[in-house]
């Protein structure tokens, strides 16, 4: 369920990433568990389940393809704020014993063509 408020453009833009990633990630076996995920102020923009453990993705787009990557906004902070929320959600909601990965997708709009890159296992956490 979207739990997130609507803030404009931006706010339309980055839901509809959210929607064509999980539509994505559908496609390649995932189980969409939760979207806009909340634990206090932290967020997790989607978590699935395949056989392989839960995922936890962290979503960013971009209108223009000459701007640098998205995944590059996913630095050594952000990735802390998503472990933070991670472990939030392991604690009430999902077995120990499962694997975790910690996963990027992004989404570039130029108007014409929309390119979805997905990083699995994008990032490892210093601790769970």
């Amino acid at each position: 369920m979207d739990k997130r408020k609507d803030t404009g453009q931006e706010g339309a833009i980055g839901r509809h990433a959210e929607d064509l990633v999980c539509r994505f990630l559908a496609r390649e076996g995932h189980t969409i568990l939760e979207r806009n995920w909340r634990s206090g102020h932290l967020e997790i923009d989607i978590i699935t389940m395949d056989r392989n453990g839960i995922h936890f993705v962290e979503v960013k787009s971009r209108r223009t393809p000459g701007q640098a990557d998205p995944a590059e906004n996913v630095n050594a902070v952000k990735q802390r704020r998503i472990v933070a929320a991670a472990k939030g959600y392991i604690r009430r909601m999902a077995d120990r014993d499962t694997e975790f990965f910690f996963d990027v997708a992004t989404v570039t709009f130029d108007g014409r063509h929309t390119e979805i890159r997905y990083y699995p296992q994008a990032y490892l956490p210093v601790q769970i």
